[in-house]
């Protein structure tokens, strides 16, 4: 493992950082010399997964920021500039899953939560964040696929067509972020070993899982511009 203290200090923005993927993520960040920005809907979510964490010059916990509010999550991401001056990356684990339905019988709502979750929170971080990082002239903005988005799924069209579209808008962020130094990816897992997905599946083969610490270490090496190629958005894990 290569360590980055001998680097300078890069500043992360995470979203979703007290969930299953976002702690660690988070886990892994801490070990290097970085200043982390974590955003989070819920007030003390961030306390209770991480109580030795707290507000200081190296770190900045926002709360209270509901991702698919274009409003508070700006104000969020200027907190963000005018504490650290730059943001070197964005690290969007905020999404959601529902499955169940026949495409016939998706209703409004479903349709609406997977859009809002998955897609509306990654397009307001990213239109956020984006000028900023055109006016460095760098930057790196990292978003969570699924593998329905490469493929629709019974009984997952609101899903699958959620996750494509984060698919596409990482493509598209991609496109015309190179001119500006701007790189985007989007990791596709394969089943993320949670709780969550265990009590879910109790009978399923658990041994081709993906442990959120895996797709840590892959998006700390993203984050760092590790073996990037220059075109490839897509970084499968499966």
């Amino acid at each position: 493992m290569t360590s980055t203290n001998e680097l300078p200090r890069k500043v992360i923005l995470v979203t979703g950082p007290a969930g299953n993927l976002g702690s660690a993520v988070i886990e892994r960040l801490r070990k290097e010399t970085v200043s982390l920005v974590l955003v989070d809907r819920h007030p003390d979510r961030i306390k209770k997964r991480f109580p030795d964490l707290e507000d200081s010059k190296d770190h900045l916990l926002l709360t209270n920021v509901d991702l698919t509010d274009p409003d508070l999550v700006q104000a969020a991401v200027d907190t963000a500039l005018e504490t650290f001056g730059h943001i070197d990356c964005l690290v969007h684990t905020t999404g959601g899953f529902h499955m169940g339905e026949l495409v016939h019988e998706i209703t409004p709502d479903k349709w609406d939560l997977m859009m809002n979750i998955n897609v509306k929170t990654l397009l307001n971080t990213s239109r956020s964040i984006i000028p900023a990082m055109i006016d460095q002239n760098n930057g790196t903005i990292i978003s969570i696929g699924a593998r329905p988005s490469l493929k629709g799924k019974k009984k997952m069209g609101s899903y699958s067509a959620a996750k494509a579209a984060v698919l596409r808008l990482t493509e598209s962020i991609a496109a015309e972020g190179s001119s500006s130094g701007i790189k985007a990816r989007c990791i596709i897992p394969g089943t993320i070993d949670t709780p969550e997905n265990q009590r879910a599946m109790p009978k399923a083969d658990r041994s081709k899982w993906i442990k959120p610490e895996s797709i840590a270490e892959v998006i700390f090496e993203t984050c760092f511009n590790k073996n990037l190629t220059e075109t490839d958005v897509i970084i499968p894990l499966y």
